[in-house]
């Protein structure tokens, strides 16, 4: 896998402790941590294993997706 590749991830901190980081432009990237280091570190390894399993498969690299973050509010 030549090249070098950057993807936007979301790390969202967990009540219990810990984070979990998605990355949009690779929905089957789920991973998590206890530190922001560790989850980002883990996110990385998540991401070349995902980016080789989608070469081997003859399959497209995504482009990085930018989401863009709002908040709603409703009643319930």
């Amino acid at each position: 896998m030549a090249g070098n590749y950057g993807f936007t991830v979301v790390l969202e901190p967990q009540e219990e402790g810990g984070y979990t980081v998605l990355v949009p432009a690779l929905p089957e990237v789920v991973t998590e941590g206890d530190t922001e280091d560790e989850a980002l570190a883990n996110a990385e390894d998540a991401i070349r294993l995902a980016l080789a399993y989608r070469q081997d498969h003859g399959m497209a690299i995504p482009s990085d997706m930018h989401p863009e973050i709002r908040h709603v509010t409703v009643a319930a």
